[in-house]
């Protein structure tokens, strides 16, 4: 089996999942001819069915994105330790999840080791992770280390801690991970985060990059990769509801305002909802760059382009052509009455053109006007 296709052949829509949700949905359904319980507690029960078939189809939505992306850059392969980086916020939660159903059915052995990084920020609910984890027997790590304090020793006042946190984290966790074998670091970055690092790098950063996929580290020691890269985070935000993740909000950067990534995605989702397909746009975008249509002069040899002319020749396709300082031209070796082609037949106009008189008194025909065409530069 190639690795092209690793996830694709065992994923089929008849997945039986056989989570919570769904064994409290058959309850449901007994449930409901119980006269012993209240109207509240029917409700609720009748209320399950919906929302089992909910959380089903979006399952199916995030899990057949999740094993594009694995499958289009090679994310897992066979025997791979897959370290995911869990943070008790939505993402990381949704693709722990989805990659642990992934586990199970794809059609290649690898292993997932969660971990998170306890970096002591006042008031860090410390058990809620350590018990979601164990309650669902997944294997972590929980790491603890004081980045708090050294972020906001070497942050100035009123900068943002985001890049400072963000650094000391990585470089924990990339060490952690070749400690323990693993090769290769899932993180929880999804479609909305790629596009707004894009946009962060375009308006504050002059460059035009974003979060790959897929990202060998600079000192080429850990392979990095974000498996939720197609997925949107509403989507993320609604699987999150349904599967009532124990989420642990980021206070030490929650407690700023005005940060620039905040403004981004507000623009984001403004435009998501003027715009549905805006955003898929430039994502798609970013997939299909043109190095000679920009004007990186590293990525394209703008130096070497030259003419590769034949020596075919083609004349100007319209009525006429008025030279002006004809001397001048002819002085530079230019000619002085180039001659032309008619244009496109079907808006030819009445008036012959200097290169087909004969045919056109023949054949005249009425005036049209010429569409404007622009053409894309």
């Amino acid at each position: 089996m190639t690795e092209a296709t690793l996830f694709t052949p065992k994923i089929t829509p008849d997945f039986d999942d056989t989570s919570a949700e769904t064994r409290l949905d058959s309850h449901a359904l007994d449930a409901d001819s119980d006269d012993s319980m209240d109207g509240d507690t029917v409700a609720a029960e009748q209320s399950m069915p919906t929302k089992s078939a909910e959380l089903q189809k979006l399952q199916k939505k995030l899990r057949r994105q999740v094993s594009w992306a694995i499958r289009d850059f090679n994310m897992i392969e066979d025997g791979d330790v897959v370290m995911v980086c869990v943070s008790g916020g939505k993402d990381s939660y949704t693709l722990l999840d989805i990659l642990l159903l992934l586990k199970r059915i794809a059609p290649i052995n690898f292993d997932i080791v969660a971990v998170n990084l306890d970096q002591k920020q006042p008031g860090y609910p410390e058990d809620i992770l350590p018990a979601y984890l164990n309650e669902q027997g997944i294997a972590h790590y929980i790491l603890e280390k004081d980045t708090y304090s050294i972020v906001k020793s070497v942050v100035p006042e009123g900068k943002t801690y985001c890049s400072a946190c963000s650094r000391l984290r990585r470089g924990s966790l990339y060490g952690f991970a070749k400690q323990i074998g693993a090769t290769k670091i899932a993180l929880g970055h999804h479609r909305d985060d790629m596009l707004a690092t894009f946009f962060l790098n375009l308006f504050h950063g002059g460059t035009l990059k974003s979060m790959p996929p897929k990202l060998l580290s600079d000192d080429k020691q850990n392979l990095l990769i974000r498996p939720l890269a197609y997925v949107e985070e509403k989507d993320i935000i609604e699987y999150a509801r349904l599967k009532a993740f124990p989420i642990i909000p980021c206070n030490l950067c929650g407690s700023q305002t005005n940060l620039q990534r905040a403004i981004i995605n507000d623009m984001l989702r403004e435009w998501d909802d003027a715009h549905p397909q805006r955003l898929a746009s430039i994502f798609k975008a970013m997939q299909n760059v043109a190095p000679s249509q920009l004007a990186d002069r590293e990525l394209f040899d703008f130096e070497q382009l030259s003419l590769d002319r034949d020596d075919s020749e083609r004349m100007f396709e319209g009525d006429n052509i008025q030279a002006g300082q004809t001397d001048s031209l002819a002085e530079i070796g230019l000619p002085v009455s180039p001659k032309t082609q008619t244009f496109n037949p079907r808006f030819a106009s009445d008036k012959p053109s200097s290169a087909n008189t004969d045919q056109a008194s023949e054949n005249p025909r009425p005036a049209q006007k010429i569409p404007t065409i622009n053409p894309v530069l």
